[in-house]
């Protein structure tokens, strides 16, 4: 399983209890990696190789929940692209030494 970004919306996150209750029912799921919670937005964060199931029904017992998306994360996409940009100026200044 490769690393995944899953955002999920907690109608009952209003204040710090609550944000500290939902961090903590997650951050015992076996591959979390990191967790961000927006409380003005009532938005969870949550970034690892997990089961998504399994963070949906441990906030589920904290109240009503919208799963706003649940895809790779973006992290991944960036290395490559820093890679492949460094390899191309490696091969230019190559190009302009010859």
């Amino acid at each position: 399983m490769a690393q995944q970004k899953m955002v999920v919306k907690i109608m009952t996150m209003t204040d710090e209890k609550t944000k500290q209750k939902a961090m903590e029912a997650v951050a015992n799921i076996y591959g979390i990696d990191a967790i961000a919670a927006d409380l003005k937005e009532q938005k969870l964060t949550v970034v690892g190789d997990m089961d998504t199931i399994a963070v949906a029904k441990k906030l589920k017992k904290l109240g009503k929940i919208d799963i706003i998306s649940v895809g790779p994360a973006k992290e991944e996409k960036n290395d490559e692209k820093k890679e492949e940009k460094k390899e191309e100026k490696k091969e230019e200044k190559k190009d302009e030494k010859k």
